[in-house]
């Protein structure tokens, strides 16, 4: 069995524009940046920040995010590099699939299908939270059973509003990546104006003496705070699933994966510093941190409009992952090692359709039926796994491939890859150990898929 058999990256580059099913290149870098800052603005920022400094790291909790951040940035760079050399879709799938062979190019492509699925399935459980809160405002009440997952001892059955966003969403990616790209433009915009507006308004309400004691739980709670606010960085490795539909890939993928986790880092680092200075950080475990700040200093006119940023925010990001989890099984299936259904694309929209109505169904199904209080972790350590993949296989290219054409090169290899992997290691390593239970159970049933369908029906073993 020739389990790590390697796609060249010409062969990978030839099966992306075989026309009969390729995908409609309509993106540019402004449209990149916009889709990773779609991404990674959301969840993290409206809800995750309060617990974290609320339990883990204190005022400390810009320390929390420049870290998470610098882990990140080392991985960008990565992810830069590959998305400039081999601009096919799939992400991270595609780079191991050309680097390490077709087993742990699968191994990947089942993470990622994780990590996708389960943040669409998790920021749709949370948009749908928001949502009620907005609804209640003006005085409408969903009935309790379509309110929330299963759970019959609170008299919940279903998440209807969830399911709902999810429809919708899926209808917009069916039409084509142009309007799609265009809607998510308008509403990054939105919550950009609304993370500045807290910022501005915030700032003067600053207290300085909040920020004392600065490190209240000790640098183990600051590791422990940048592990949880990690979640907040995830997405702009959606940025490189869209590598097929991108005009110029070479230099537009690099700008828009740096530039958007840039800007994001940035408004982070403001909006935990604000936080942590108006609000004491005991108080600020709460599922809406920044309306709470709001709230506290009796700027109410100002936390409706967060509650709307919320809102707006979590849209985009459930677009991103929709659309990044649809394009994955696209490259996946194209290679044979899932069904040829999801590779097939719709004449009209050049969109695969029917692939995206599937991933909706599963997403739909667990953000509907399934609590999801878990399943932020499972999605941290899966993106984490990726990373360290994509870093360690910069450097392998590096030695195997010496002479491949990049667009964009990573400054002072192998030291940057390296500190990528220590740095994400270290994040993995502060996830409980329940998530490393998930995180396995899911690996062997992606093992099990690959060695029963994906192993014959590749198209490599065709090949051969």
């Amino acid at each position: 069995m020739n389990l790590f058999r390697k796609k060249s990256i010409t062969e990978l580059i030839q099966s992306s524009e075989n026309k009969g099913a390729s995908l409609k290149k309509e993106l540019g870098a402004f449209d990149l940046t916009m889709l990773g800052i779609g991404a990674i603005i959301g969840t993290g920022i409206f809800v995750l920040t309060g617990v974290a400094a609320a339990e883990h790291a204190g005022p400390a909790l810009v320390l929390s995010f420049i870290l998470s951040g610098l882990a990140c940035v080392f991985a960008a760079l990565c992810y830069a590099e590959f998305a400039s050399t081999v601009p096919v879709s799939g992400s991270a799938y595609t780079y191991s699939y050309a680097t390490f062979g077709e087993l742990l190019a699968w191994i990947l492509g089942w993470d990622l299908i994780l990590e996708y699925g389960i943040a669409a399935s998790a920021v749709a459980s949370g948009w749908s939270g928001y949502f009620q809160g907005l609804l209640t405002g003006f005085g409408v009440h969903i009935p309790t059973a379509l309110t929330s997952a299963y759970d019959p001892a609170k008299g919940t059955y279903i998440d209807l509003p969830a399911i709902l966003i999810v429809l919708l969403i899926t209808l917009l990616l069916t039409r084509g990546v142009k309007k799609s790209a265009a809607f998510n433009t308008i509403m990054v915009l939105i919550k950009v104006a609304v993370v500045i507006l807290f910022i501005v308004v915030g700032v003067f309400y600053v207290k300085p003496e909040n920020w004392t004691p600065f490190m209240p739980f000790g640098f183990s709670g600051v590791a422990t705070g940048a592990a949880t606010v990690f979640f907040a960085y995830i997405g702009f490795d959606a940025v490189s699933t869209a590598a097929e539909e991108v005009r110029n890939p070479q230099k537009d993928m690099p700008i828009g994966i740096i530039t958007s986790l840039a800007v994001c880092t940035i408004l982070y680092i403001i909006v935990s510093l604000v936080l942590t200075g108006i609000v004491p950080y005991d108080q600020l475990g709460v599922k809406n941190p920044v309306a709470f700040a709001l709230q506290y200093i009796h700027q109410d006119w100002v936390a409706g409009f967060i509650s709307l940023g919320a809102i707006t925010g979590i849209t985009t990001v459930l677009l991103v992952m929709l659309y990044g989890q649809s394009r994955l099984f696209y490259a996946i299936s194209r290679d044979g090692l899932l069904p040829k259904v999801f590779s097939r694309v719709n004449e009209k929209t050049q969109t695969p359709v029917v692939n995206s109505w599937i991933t909706a169904s599963f997403v739909m199904f667990f953000a509907g039926v399934v609590p999801l209080n878990k399943l932020a972790e499972l999605t941290s350590i899966g993106t984490l796994f990726a990373f360290i993949v994509v870093s360690v296989g910069v450097i392998v290219m590096r030695k195997t491939q010496p002479d491949l054409k990049r667009s964009f090169r990573v400054p002072f290899v192998p030291v940057i890859p390296i500190l990528a992997i220590l740095s994400c290691g270290y994040l993995t390593a502060q996830l409980p150990s329940t998530t490393w239970i998930g995180f396995g159970v899911w690996l062997v049933i992606g093992l099990v898929i690959y060695f029963v369908y994906g192993y014959r029906n590749s198209g490599l073993n065709k090949q051969q």
